[in-house]
């Protein structure tokens, strides 16, 4: 997952407002920071998108993301 693909799923899940929120400052105690912290430290932006999806709870049929490609096909 791109970075841009990452942003782009963020934006179709929690909306394209409420998505910068997430980033910047929801905790996600699987990687240790926000999902901005984890990007910096380079963590790949798969990584944080399912960690961040696991943490909120999005139902697996979406975590590959609206409008994107499932990575697993």
């Amino acid at each position: 997952m791109k970075l841009s693909e990452f942003r782009r799923a963020c934006a179709a899940e929690f909306g394209s407002d409420y998505a910068g929120v997430m980033i910047r400052d929801h905790w996600v105690a699987a990687i240790g920071g926000t999902s901005a912290d984890a990007l910096e430290r380079g963590v790949p932006a798969r990584d944080v998108w399912e960690a961040l999806c696991a943490d909120l709870d999005v139902p697996l049929e979406r975590r590959h993301g609206r409008g994107l490609l499932d990575p697993r096909r």
